[in-house]
Parts: structure tokens; sequence; C-alpha cells
């Protein structure tokens, strides 16, 4: 009987740091008191995205900030506002459309800083908390609103925004949505489940819906799988904060390769940039580190909106 060996775990690199002059030490926050315990964070990095140029952008959740962090590593600061941005994704050339758990979809002009908002509330109710998105070449954005949704509460949402304007639910049952990828040809919709410990698949029907929703890959650990990506052999990119891991794993939900962080066990999300698209890098939320690993392939395009 043949039995899957899982992969030797290796170890991520350290692409770039915070700089001092950013971090906010010894600041309390209402979010990190709710979310972390009470600890005094300085920042908490998510939402990976790279332009066309390689530079990468990266959201901190706490403090409301959005960074842009060129090829050599270099950090500056984009825009700080009253918000708790997430995840990312280009709108346009000139625009990122962001997962802001405190004011809903919002834009964002990477060159001058203006903030506008997209969809802040759903037929006059206002989300639990949105999270992360991915777009498709039709110009559909499908979004979590994870809130604190858990196994306690498994009423976690997956919202698709048409190009029409359209707002489709989805997905209502989900203990803690999180990361959202599509597969390379868009029949596949795959979803992190942080509290659920696991990352669902969802196939996308002809008109829209969803059907024979199952759970694709289980995780384990105190905190489950967060921002995923996908490569464009379709395997799946999974950061692991509870682990401070980066798993891939294939078509099957099997684990091919595995890397780990050597800083904080926080690794919160990831993307694929550099040459070729052929690295992956990840948000290490607790000591505000970006970190990489080579991958064996390219990461799938990811579509902007216009």
């Amino acid at each position: 009987m043949f039995v899957q060996q899982p992969p030797t775990v290796q170890m991520l690199e350290v692409f770039t740091e915070m700089p001092a002059e950013y971090r906010r030490t010894g600041v309390r926050s209402e979010w990190a008191n709710i979310n972390r315990g009470g600890a005094a964070l300085d920042s908490f990095l998510e939402g990976p995205v790279f332009d066309a140029s390689d530079n990468l952008y990266v959201t901190d959740i706490i403090f409301g900030r959005v960074f842009r962090i060129d090829p050599k590593g270099n950090w500056s600061l984009i825009v700080e506002y009253d918000g708790e941005p997430n995840g990312m994704k280009f709108y346009s050339t000139d625009e990122l459309l962001i997962t802001d758990y405190k004011n809903g979809l919002m834009r964002l002009n990477i060159h001058t800083g203006a903030l506008v908002p997209h969809l802040v509330r759903r037929n006059t109710e206002g989300f639990k908390g949105v999270n992360d998105l991915t777009c498709d070449s039709q110009g559909n954005v499908y979004f979590t609103d994870q809130g604190q949704s858990g196994m306690h509460d498994p009423t976690g949402r997956v919202y698709r925004l048409r190009s029409s304007g359209q707002l489709d639910l989805l997905l209502s049952n989900v203990p803690s949505p999180n990361g959202i990828v599509l597969s390379p040809d868009e029949k596949v919709l795959w979803i992190a489940v942080t509290r659920g410990n696991c990352v669902w698949r969802a196939p996308l029907m002809p008109d829209g819906s969803v059907a024979k929703v199952g759970q694709f890959f289980t995780s384990h650990g105190p905190s489950g799988p967060d921002g995923i990506a996908v490569d464009v052999e379709g395997n799946l990119a999974i950061a692991n904060p509870g682990l401070g891991y980066a798993w891939l794993v294939n078509h099957r939900g099997e684990p091919v390769g595995v890397w780990s962080s050597p800083k904080g066990s926080t690794v919160t999300n990831l993307a694929f940039g550099g040459e070729g698209r052929q690295t992956l890098y990840c948000t290490e939320s607790e000591t505000a580190t970006i970190l990489m690993a080579r991958m064996p392939h390219p990461g799938a395009v990811v579509h902007r909106l216009s």
C-alpha cells in the first residue's frame, strides 16, 4: 500500500523587516486587545500583493496603514487612516481594492494615498468584518466576511460582487472564512477556514452558484489556514499562522512542500512575486517581517478589475 510521505520542512528566508521608524513600539490598541490578547504589538502585517514593477504592497491592520516595499526591500508609507485594512488586490494600475474590517471594501490610489469607499454595506446592513478577496477574469470580486465567526458561530460569509454591481451571497455557514482564491481555470473557489483549521473547496457552477462544497485540506494547531494563493499548476499555497508554516498542497490536498518561519510563528498571508512570479513572499506579522522561498512553479496571474 502506497502511503504519501510528509515533505521535509524547509526554512523560509528573510527578505526584509519593517524599519524601526514605522514600528509603534509599546502602543496598545483596541484591535490587539480583542484579537491578540492585549499584546502591545508595533504592527500586524497582512495583504501582500505585487504590482507590475515587482513592488510589494502590504497592510498593517492595527494602525490602518498600507506600505510599498520595493524589489530591494526598502519600505515607504502610502497611507495611514482610520481603518483596519487586511487583504488587497489591484483594482486598476493605479488603485488597490482593500478588504477593510472596519469600513468594508475600499479603493486606494497608490500614487496619491486617496481613499474612497467601494462597498460599505449590503442592503443597508453592515458586514461582520471583511477579510480577504480575489478577482476573476470577468471583473468579479470574491471576498470573505469573517468577523468574529468560528466553530461557536459558523456564520461567516463568502460573497461575489459582480462587475454589474450585483452582490451574491455564496456561503453563509463558514466558521471563520479568511483567505480566498480561484483555481487557474476559475471553476473552483478555495476558502481558508481559519477557526475550522482547514481549507474548503467550492466548485462554481455554470449559473454562478456553488455546489458540493467540501473540506479540501485539514491542518492542526492553535490557528488554522489564513491567506492562500495558487500556482499555474493548480497547487495551493497556504499560510498557517498557528504553526508558522507555509504549506504547498497539490490538487488532492496532499502536502508537497512545507516551509517554516525563522522568525515568529504568525505567517498570515502570502503572494507570488519576483522573477517569473516563482518566489513566494509571506507576511510574518508577529515580527513585521517579509519572508520568502523559491517555489517549484510560478504563481497564477492575479487579475485586475479594470
